[in-house]
């Protein structure tokens, strides 16, 4: 005899058939919108010493966004600027683990002609050099930077104010034989930064994953 599954059990696998087969719906994209900044514990060489300088858990940060065909992509600056698929951007995160915040008041700040416009300055900054240094100008970009002048560019917000680089945590010896490495005598102490932790805590923006 046929055996037919109840309605309930038969909308629970369509629902989940939709969930996990449809693009840029999946586990890891599914409550994402274009625009969410995404922050996670990037593995590399002066990722301690950020850790330890800006008291954080987080060492790096990019902004998503869906291509036309509904898959996740996370634009970053890393060496150079570039374009990652969201399941590799997650991948290289430490234990997997990522958080993304999203702006308060999204639905009326976000249109469509925002977000086009903030996709369109993130992709001109394709190609870019990272810059170790973290100066302020737009020649070369770190991640936090990125997203900063990409809200302030496109929506004239400022998500945090940035600060002088002398106000984040410097006297650790790891933080101080990093600084030596990259700067020599020369520290730019009162070059204005802003870092992942400094986004992080922004009162404009809410954790959403």
């Amino acid at each position: 005899m046929r055996q037919f599954l109840s309605p309930k059990i038969l909308a629970a696998f369509l629902l989940a058939v939709f969930l996990f087969a449809a693009p840029g719906l999946g586990e890891d994209a599914g409550n994402l919108r274009n625009g969410d900044i995404l922050f996670q514990e990037f593995p590399s060489p002066q990722s301690i010493a950020i850790k330890i300088a800006t008291n954080s858990e987080y060492t790096h940060c990019g902004i998503f966004f869906y291509d036309d065909s509904g898959k996740g992509f996370v634009w970053e600056a890393v060496q150079p600027v570039r374009i990652t698929p969201l399941d590799s951007w997650i991948g290289r995160s430490q234990d997997s683990f990522y958080v993304a915040k999203r702006i308060d008041g999204s639905d009326s700040l976000l249109t469509d002609s925002v977000l086009l416009a903030m996709k369109s300055y993130t992709t001109e900054q394709l190609g870019k050099d990272y810059d170790p240094y973290f100066n302020w100008g737009d020649d070369r970009l770190y991640c936090s930077e990125l997203v900063w002048k990409a809200y302030f560019s496109c929506l004239g917000i400022r998500l945090c104010e940035p600060r002088p680089i002398k106000d984040y945590n410097l006297a650790n010896p790891l933080v101080q034989a990093k600084l030596k490495e990259r700067y020599g005598d020369n520290i730019p102490y009162d070059e204005p930064a802003v870092s992942p932790q400094d986004l992080f805590d922004s009162p404009l923006l809410h954790e959403i994953k």
